[in-house]
């Protein structure tokens, strides 16, 4: 039977490029000279720590991150942003969560859309991917421009179309 998983994954080398090309812009900025900024990317983890002076320099280094990872084409839907936390005097810290896999209630979600289809297909989550199958691919292919259309929070990748 035909079959395709639907999967969140990023591609960490071209994410590290965009990291690193982001960083070089940010402090070549003439309006980040003289400034007390940093950003610490944390491969294991998966974090972007970044600490800055105020509002303006945040948002300005969030969107040269976001932009190169545009370029990249990795989806900047994957950051997930805490709360701005004020550091030690006037800095200001953000911990920024790169998000790869699908959770348990995204992928129930995706599957209850699937069967709302009423197409002949068996969406079956397996840990962080949800396996479609069918016994035609037409209807797969129906499914996949279906999720497609949909908003789940999280980039997603078709794989594996067997």
């Amino acid at each position: 039977m035909p079959s395709f998983d639907i999967v969140s994954k990023i591609d960490h080398q071209s994410l590290d490029n965009a990291f690193n090309v982001a960083k070089r812009e940010i402090l070549n900025r003439y309006d980040f000279h003289d400034s007390k900024s940093t950003i610490d990317f944390d491969k294991k983890e998966l974090s972007i720590g970044i600490v800055t002076e105020n509002d303006m320099r945040l948002d300005a280094i969030i969107d040269a991150i976001r932009s190169r990872m545009i370029k990249q084409r990795i989806d900047p839907a994957c950051l997930d942003f805490g709360k701005s936390q004020y550091a030690s005097g006037s800095m200001i810290r953000k911990d920024v969560k790169i998000k790869e896999g699908i959770d348990q209630d995204t992928a129930r979600k995706i599957s209850k859309a699937i069967k709302e289809t009423k197409l002949k297909v068996q969406p079956q989550i397996m840990g962080d991917q949800v396996r479609v199958t069918a016994k035609k691919i037409d209807d797969l292919q129906q499914v996949i421009a279906f999720v497609r259309s949909g908003n789940y929070g999280i980039p997603l990748q078709f794989v594996n179309m067997k």
